[in-house]
């Protein structure tokens, strides 16, 4: 009866879209600030959200979702594929928060303030928090009975649920990395591939869509070199602030980057709430109001403002835009921005012809010397490959990486199998890690199979943890009767 329940709950939370539809304990655990020297003792709580509605204490599985850069709950409340299946497996469910990320603060508020409080912002030190975590929940079981453990994670956190297989392969039995970016680092893929599918998503909508967009930059420089026609845009697009100065400019073109990548991502078959309100396929009901690739300037202008009202106002409550706001504020952006500068480096450019960006080359020394006046770090483009394995993963097993034609990340994911256990599954139709989301009539065929795949290998891989450990208990009952 209750499984029965947390079905029909599960069922309305999705057909209502509402958030907070799922039910978890807070739990904090200590952890050390640096895992990896001896010279720091310092210690901090990282906060987790725990369901154990039908774990089987006695070898169930833990789902574990190794949390990325943001607040965790909401990664909790939109990544409904583990509460789905949760009862199928009588699983645990954890959600493990990032450090320095929503109440995850190693120095609280003085942890952004300088390189010798945040330098602890790594993947490799929140992995290591992840690892001690489990420890901890499987403490109390047997050698021989502990609970597999099944890492789960959706773009950064599905670059940690694969290098946590990867690094911590007795701990963790098998990862589901969906949207994982972990080719996406210098030398290892195209620094335009990622504008390019930007650019196809629009495209796919309307050819007029795209190319309006490609010709805004210039209608924007034009229209903003003079005072007047600064004052106009303002007033037009109902800023916040008025352009004033070139700065200014280009802090508005970053912001419609932003705002262009973001809706590429979240071009979901139905409506979400996840970085903004939108409505199902924003990127269609966007383009509508760019029919028209030959307009004036101005009026070309006027239809790009009601295009991105789409993603900046659907809902009619925002009285003006703030381009000083990123377009991912909720998301961490302080905390990505810093690891960004040192161990995530991901090359981008555009060159204004294949894509409908500007024109803008890759430079490593202006990027880095951007980083040193912002954070006072300079970046190691080549850490995160040297740590785990770029391209070179073909001795680890048991990941399924999966990757939605739609999401621009998908550039620098892994699209083919490396052997019969590390498996790229492609969903043509899906977008950013749709395929951790709750279950929705509009899903397209292609993530339902998808999802089915992912029971299957998941089901296999706790056979294959439960084998090994029915072989151990055998070897040392062998070893102490001889």
């Amino acid at each position: 009866m209750a499984g029965t329940v947390a079905s029909l709950a599960l069922t309305l939370c999705t057909l209502l879209s509402t958030a907070y539809c799922y039910n978890y304990s807070t739990e904090r655990f200590r952890v050390p600030v640096d895992h990896f020297s001896f010279a720091v003792n310092d210690t901090f709580e990282i906060r987790y959200l725990v369901n154990a509605d039908h774990w089987r204490e006695d070898g169930g599985p833990i789902f574990f979702y190794t949390g990325n850069e943001g607040d965790i709950t909401m990664f909790a409340e939109n990544t409904g594929f583990m509460w789905e299946i949760a009862e199928k497996f009588k699983a645990l469910i954890i959600f493990a928060e990032h450090r320095y990320y929503g109440e995850s603060l190693p120095y609280g508020n003085n942890s952004y303030t300088e390189p010798k409080y945040l330098g602890y912002l790594t993947s490799q030190q929140a992995l290591a928090d992840y690892a001690d975590l489990i420890k901890y929940l499987t403490a109390n079981q047997t050698e021989y009975n502990k609970s597999p453990v099944i890492a789960f994670g959706g773009s950064y956190g599905g670059m940690l649920a694969a290098w946590f297989r990867m690094k911590y392969p007795h701990i963790v039995a098998g990862s589901i990395a969906a949207s994982a970016p972990i080719l996406q680092f210098t030398g290892l893929t195209p620094c335009e591939a990622f504008y390019r599918i930007v650019t196809s998503d629009f495209e796919a909508a309307s050819s007029e869509c795209s190319n309006s967009i490609r010709k805004s930059w210039k209608a924007i420089n034009n229209v903003t070199s003079s005072d007047g026609g600064r004052a106009w845009l303002s007033s037009a697009w109902q800023l916040c602030k008025p352009l004033q100065k070139q700065g200014d400019v280009s802090a508005l073109k970053d912001w419609l980057i932003d705002i262009y990548t973001n809706m590429a991502m979240l071009n979901y078959p139905y409506p979400t709430n996840f970085l903004a309100p939108l409505p199902a396929k924003p990127i269609k009901v966007a383009c509508q109001f760019l029919p028209d690739s030959k307009q004036e300037e101005k009026p070309l202008l006027q239809s790009l403002f009601k295009a991105i009202s789409v993603y900046t106002n659907y809902t009619g409550k925002t009285k003006c835009l703030d381009i000083g706001e990123d377009a991912t504020s909720d998301l961490g952006e302080r905390g990505w921005d810093f690891q960004a500068c040192t161990e995530m480096v991901m090359p981008m450019c555009s060159d204004g012809r294949h894509d409908m960006f500007e024109k803008k080359a890759w430079d490593f020394t202006q990027y880095s010397d951007t980083c040193y006046k912002k954070w006072k770090v300079r970046p190691q483009p080549d850490l995160a490959v040297k740590i785990y394995g770029g391209k070179d993963i073909s001795t680890t097993s048991n990941i399924i990486f999966s990757n939605g034609l739609l999401d621009p990340w998908s550039s620098g994911g892994v699209l083919r199998s490396m052997s019969t256990s590390v498996r790229a599954v492609i969903i043509p139709e899906g977008a950013h890690h749709l395929d951790l989301r709750a279950s929705n009539p509009a899903d397209p065929t292609s993530v339902i199979e998808a999802r089915r795949a992912y029971q299957y290998f998941i089901s296999t891989w706790i056979k294959q943890y439960r084998k090994q450990q029915t072989k151990k208990k055998r070897l040392l009952s062998r070893n102490t009767t001889e």
